[in-house]
């Protein structure tokens, strides 16, 4: 990237520094992660580099962790459910956040700012009180160590990063399109199914993502709300922490850094595609 004609040295010096700065502190963030998916391969049941690995011997290194994980049926569980509670808490969280979207974003709507900020509040207020008051409330309908009851935490616990991306694709929807398929005899349902959804379909992706890895990754409510059958992939990682350590979890972890870097890739195209909607480029 050039340089503007008018930096000084001492300017260019300072975006350099900048720049290394900010590299070293990335390296810092990801080496730990990354030193993860080496040691998922280790052939022994140690958390820690043996020393054929580090001479890269192929003896050293083996799958047998990764083959583990479908040979277990704790892990075969806690696979199903998070896929499971977290698939049915997204759509929920996604409907409810398009809808919250809309209705925030029209001028017609009272009491935005309180609305808002009841939405978001998940988001703000820590788990662990969260997860403690619908522990409380959910011991009244029975719903502590079922399904429904982590589904329902989950979408609510996701819904709010729906209305945030939802919300900011809505700002660039031209509303004058709306209102000429209200005046040329659609109905709102249809309206809205027609012509304003497809415009903010990369939105509603982007907030559907979100959400899936907003449940697939916590692990704070599930310890309060789930029961035996409801182990999802991050409360194992936790009672393997504690029962039985072995580098199973550490083939877990990779897999779900394979994952989460597939929904960032997902979610950089989608962004670019926008962009492209609204006619922005980079």
């Amino acid at each position: 990237m050039a340089h503007p004609a008018y930096q000084t040295p001492l300017d260019r010096a300072g975006v350099w520094v900048l720049r290394i700065a900010a590299w070293a502190v990335l390296l810092f963030l990801i080496l730990p992660i990354l030193v993860v998916v080496p040691l998922s391969f280790n052939a022994e049941p140690f958390f820690s580099f043996t020393p054929g690995m580090l001479q890269f011997d192929p003896d050293a290194y083996s799958l047998r962790w990764y083959r583990g994980i479908w040979s277990d049926l704790r892990w075969t569980l806690a696979v199903q459910n998070s896929f499971i509670i977290g698939i049915a808490s997204t759509i929920l969280a996604t409907v409810l956040g398009t809808l919250a979207a809309v209705g925030l974003t029209s001028d017609a709507m009272p009491f935005k700012r309180p609305i808002i900020a009841l939405i978001l509040s998940p988001m703000i207020v820590p788990l662990i009180i969260i997860a403690a008051g619908m522990f409380f409330f959910y011991t009244r309908f029975d719903l502590v160590g079922t399904y429904a009851g982590l589904i329902i935490a989950h979408a609510a616990l996701g819904t709010p990063f729906v209305v945030i991306t939802v919300s900011a694709t809505l700002q660039g929807f031209d509303h004058s399109l709306f209102n000429a398929a209200l005046g040329l005899g659609a109905t709102p349902i249809s309206a809205f199914r027609s012509v304003m959804l497809p415009l903010i379909r990369p939105g509603v992706i982007s907030g559907a993502l979100f959400a899936f890895v907003t449940s697939f990754d916590e692990v704070v409510v599930v310890l309060f709300l789930a029961g035996p059958e409801q182990r999802t992939i991050p409360r194992q990682m936790f009672s393997g922490l504690r029962e039985q350590i072995n580098p199973t979890i550490l083939a877990v972890a990779t897999l779900l850094i394979i994952l989460s870097v597939a929904l960032l890739v997902t979610l950089e195209l989608l962004r670019r595609r926008t962009e492209r909607l609204r006619g922005v480029e980079d």
